[in-house]
């Protein structure tokens, strides 16, 4: 059956007429500025605090767009007699955001919880050299990242928090029971202890 002449332009007629009576869902940015979802890509904040130089993440990263600094300190025996250890301490961590194609394998990698996404996303620059931000941008924009989600009700308990409230109620139970090797020399009949000197 051959199609009618004109059927196809009065479906796109139509389809105009429909939407010309839609509200518009355009946003005016940057007068308005949008509603994002919690848990969207934007940056890579940095918690430092947990950041111990591992480097995972910049060997991880497939575009080589972590650059990491550190240096050696001797920290002193913390008793005495011991010995003096050495740890890593961060000199530099910067993101080139012009090579990041924000795969998130840095954030998944790191073993100490040291990077998160923000939705932080206005950070655009004049310069491409200036899209390489430091430590110190990183950390701002640390404090944009929200709070993780509530856990299900419903859900099992972590074997992590059930572990540690085990062991914290055995504790407990040792702490109210005075179990010692005193408790268990002593006689219980007064008698008995009256041959000793």
């Amino acid at each position: 059956m051959s199609p009618v002449p004109g059927s196809g332009l009065a479906k796109g007629l139509a389809v105009t007429l429909r939407t010309m009576t839609k509200k518009t869902v355009t946003e005016q940015y940057p007068d308005a500025l949008p509603d994002l979802p919690p848990r969207t890509r934007g940056v890579i904040g940095l918690f430092e605090e947990n950041c111990t130089v591992c480097m995972l993440c910049a060997r991880e990263c497939p575009d080589w767009c972590i650059y990491i600094d550190s240096h050696k300190e001797t920290v002193p025996a913390a008793t005495p007699g011991g010995r003096e250890r050495s740890r890593n301490v961060l000199d530099r961590f910067a993101i080139d955001f012009s090579l990041c194609m924000y795969c998130g394998i840095c954030i998944e990698v790191c073993p100490f919880d040291a990077l998160f996404w923000s939705p932080e996303f206005e950070y655009a620059e004049t310069d491409i050299r200036d899209l390489t931000h430091e430590r110190d941008k990183l950390r701002e924009w640390m404090w944009t990242v929200p709070a993780p989600p509530a856990l299900d009700p419903g859900a099992e308990e972590p074997k992590e928090i059930a572990a540690a409230r085990k062991t914290a109620e055995k504790l407990a139970a040792a702490q109210a029971e005075p179990t010692g090797p005193k408790a268990q020399a002593e006689p219980t009949d007064p008698k008995e202890g009256e041959g000793r000197s």
